[in-house]
């Protein structure tokens, strides 16, 4: 099976209908492909892996379902098995060896593209002037994006090798040209 980021869209959107859960997907795509990018690898394959990250969450939305039951779901489907034990490992619950790049990569960028989007959000100029400093600040707000996992954050920065600020700045970087499809102010809003 040729994995393509249209097949991947159409499994995504066959089961996940939600907005704010399709525009996760897309943050957290846009963050992975910008970290395939910068490492060489393959980063259609890898994007893949990243929309397809949740697909499950609108039928399993707690962790002793997800992404665990979706997983019988993508080989029935034809996924392969790097795709779909990346897709496993994201789950920090499931307890699974981040052991390739690519699944390091992915639990790094999913928390942190959520909380980053987030930030986006709350300002009129969404991620543009959006500084690691402000991130960090929010994060130590408990209130703020609640939902996010803050030692995941840290955690997913620290498998990178990388300082949380350095890791922030190249999400904000691989979320700035999707920001309309995020539902944030693209760069013209600032532009005068």
């Amino acid at each position: 099976m040729e994995v393509t980021r249209e097949r991947a869209w159409q499994t995504l959107t066959r089961y996940t209908t939600g907005e704010s859960l399709l525009r996760h997907a897309l943050a957290v795509e846009a963050s992975v492909r910008s970290y395939a990018r910068r490492a060489g690898e393959d980063e259609e394959f890898w994007g893949c892996t990243a929309l397809l990250h949740d697909f499950d969450w609108e039928m399993h939305p707690t962790l002793d379902q997800h992404p665990q039951d979706g997983a019988p779901i993508l080989r029935e489907e034809g996924w392969p098995e790097e795709l779909i034990e990346a897709v496993l490992s994201h789950a920090d619950h499931l307890g699974l060896p981040r052991d390739t790049p690519l699944k390091r990569t992915l639990f790094a960028c999913d928390e942190l593209s959520g909380f980053v989007h987030a930030c986006g959000l709350v300002r009129p100029t969404g991620l543009e002037g959006l500084t690691p400093k402000s991130v960090r600040k929010k994060l130590k707000q408990p209130s703020f994006a609640a939902g996010v996992h803050r030692d995941e954050v840290a955690a997913g920065a620290e498998e990178l090798g990388l300082e949380l600020d350095a890791h922030i700045a190249n999400v904000i970087e691989a979320l700035q040209p999707i920001a309309v499809e995020l539902g944030l102010p693209g760069p013209e809003a600032t532009a005068e």
